[in-house]
C-alpha cells in the first residue's frame, strides 16, 4: 500500500527548480522503488519567472510560506534560498512547525548547524544536508552510515569546483589566474563575486561539516586555518608541475596524537596522488578508515541536477525513516559532540615548496641555505633560473619533511634578507598520500 509524503521546495533558483523537476519527472520511479508517493505540494517564492522558463507547472506555485508550514499534508521543507539570514528564518520556522528540512546551505550549517540540529531534535524532526558538502557525491551518507564501523583517521577533499576548474586551467593550459577565473565565470562555474570560492571559505564551510561527522567532534568554522587560490602566481603552478607536482585547493582533516590537524590550503600534490587527477569542476573526497583503509568518492560537486540528486536522496531517506533514525540515535552530530581538540599547527610536519625572488649577488644562496639549516630543514631540490642583468632571479626550493613552525621561522628569516624581495616570496605545503594504518 502506497503512502504519500508531502514536500514543499522554497526558492526557485537553479537548485530549487532542478529539485522540483526531478521530483515531478521521477515520481513513478520513486514510488516503484520505495512504495512512497513523493508529492510536491508547493514551490514557494515571490517570483516564478525562472520556474516558468523551466516549464514547471503553475499549480504548484505558492507565495505564502505560512500556509505551507501550516499544511499538515506537507511533511518536509526543502530550503534552497541560500544565505545566512532569510534561509535561517525559514528553516527555524519549518522545524518549529514539525517539518523535516533538507538543505544544501553549507554556509548556514557551518555557522549555525549546532543550534539548528538541536532545534530539529527538540521538535522530533531531522535535517538532511547531503547536497551541502560535495554536490551529488554521497559523502555525508558514507560518513554517517557506510563507514560507521571505522575510526576515521583522515579526510582530504577537493570540494570546490570553481577553484579546481581555475587551477586545472592554470596547470594544463598555462592560463593566468585572472584568465582562468574569467573563463569559469563565462561557463557559469563561478559567480560574479567569486570570493567565497577562491578565498577558500566555501571549502572551509564544507570541512566544518565533514570533519565533525568524520571525527565525532564539533569543529567551529573559526578553528580552520584557511587560505585561497586568489594569490597564486602562474610561475609557481608551472614550476611545481615541472617538478612533478599538481597544485590543488585541499580541505584536510587528520587525527594526530595531540588533536585534530585541520586546514584549507592550496597545496602541491605529487602527480601520482589520487586527488591530483581530479580536474575541472569535479570534486573528490578521500577518507581513510581504520578498518577499510582508503576510500574515495568522486563526482560532480555543483550544478542543478547533481545537487538535486543529493537533495531528493535525502528526501527519500527521510520519507523512508532511515535518515531520522540515524539523526536521532547517533552521537556524531555537532550538537551532541564536544568541541574539537586541535593539534598545534606549528608542530605538524610537512614538506614544502619555497620560492624567492633574489638579487643575483654572491653569497645570497648561501644565506638562504644557512637560514634553512639553522632550523634543521634539509633540501630536497634547488632550482635557480639564469639571471638577466638588472632583474631579480627566482630561486625555488623543495624541502624534506619539517615542522611547520620551523619552516615559517626560516621563511621569515629569509624574506628579511636585504637581497630577497619579501612581498613576492611563496610558501606552499607539499602533501603526500596519507599512509593507511592497515
Amino acid at each position: 500500500m502506497k503512502s504519500s509524503f508531502g514536500i514543499a521546495v522554497v526558492g526557485c533558483g537553479t537548485v530549487g527548480n532542478a529539485t522540483a523537476a526531478l521530483l515531478l519527472s521521477e515520481a513513478d520511479n520513486y514510488l516503484k522503488k520505495t512504495g512512497k508517493e513523493l508529492k510536491l505540494s508547493a514551490l514557494v517564492d515571490v517570483n516564478f519567472d525562472r520556474a516558468r522558463e523551466e516549464g514547471l507547472p503553475e499549480t504548484i506555485f505558492n507565495e505564502n510560506l505560512a500556509s505551507v508550514l501550516s499544511d499538515k499534508n506537507v511533511h518536509l521543507i526543502v530550503e534552497t534560498v541560500g544565505g545566512l539570514t532569510i534561509a535561517r528564518t525559514i528553516i527555524e520556522k519549518a522545524l518549529k512547525a514539525g517539518k523535516h528540512v533538507v538543505t544544501a546551505n553549507k554556509a548556514l550549517l557551518a555557522h549555525y548547524g549546532t543550534e539548528l540540529f538541536a532545534l530539529a531534535r527538540k521538535n522530533d524532526v531531522s535535517i538532511g544536508f547531503e547536497a551541502s558538502c560535495a554536490g551529488g557525491i554521497p559523502i555525508v551518507r558514507a560518513l554517517v552510515d557506510g563507514l560507521l564501523a571505522n575510526n576515521i583517521e583522515a579526510i582530504y577533499g577537493i570540494v570546490n569546483g570553481t577553484s579546481n576548474f581555475i587551477l586545472t586551467e592554470m596547470v594544463e593550459k598555462g592560463k593566468s589566474y585572472i584568465e582562468a577565473l574569467k573563463m569559469a565565470q563565462a561557463e557559469g562555474l563561478a559567480e560574479a563575486d567569486p570570493t567565497l570560492d577562491v578565498n577558500g571559505m566555501d571549502a572551509a564551510h564544507k570541512l566544518t561539516l565533514l570533519g565533525s561527522l568524520a571525527f565525532g567532534e564539533n569543529i567551529p568554522l573559526d578553528d580552520i586555518p584557511t587560505e585561497g587560490i586568489d594569490g597564486l602566481d602562474l610561475f609557481d603552478v608551472s614550476m611545481g608541475n615541472s617538478l612533478g607536482y599538481v597544485l590543488k585547493l585541499v580541505a584536510l582533516g587528520r587525527k594526530t596524537g595531540k588533536g585534530l590537524e585541520l586546514a584549507v590550503k592550496p597545496v602541491f600534490l605529487p602527480d601520482d596522488h589520487p586527488l591530483a587527477r581530479v580536474s575541472g569542476p569535479f570534486n573528490a573526497v578521500s577518507v581513510y578508515g581504520s578498518a577499510v583503509g582508503h576510500t574515495m568518492y568522486y563526482g560532480r560537486g555543483a550544478g542543478g541536477s547533481p545537487t538535486a540528486s543529493a537533495v531528493v536522496s535525502d528526501i527519500l531517506s527521510i520519507a523512508l525513516g532511515t535518515w531520522p533514525a540515524l539523526f536521532s540515535t547517533l552521537n556524531i552530530w555537532p550538537d551532541r559532540c564536544k568541541k574539537a581538540r586541535l593539534a598545534d599547527s606549528g608542530e605538524s610536519k610537512h614538506r614544502h615548496y619555497l620560492r624567492f625572488m633574489i638579487q643575483d649577488e654572491s653569497g645570497v644562496v648561501a644565506e638562504i641555505t644557512a637560514a634553512l639549516a639553522a632550523k634543521g630543514i634539509s633540501l630536497n631540490a634547488f632550482v635557480q633560473k639564469e639571471s638577466h642583468e638588472g632583474s631579480l632571479v627566482p630561486v625555488v626550493i623543495t624541502t624534506h619533511e619539517a615542522k611547520e613552525k620551523n619552516i615559517i621561522e626560516a621563511f621569515e628569516a629569509i624574506t628579511d634578507l636585504p637581497s630577497v624581495e619579501k612581498k613576492s616570496a611563496v610558501r606552499l605545503r607539499i602533501i603526500d598520500e596519507h599512509v593507511e594504518s592497515l
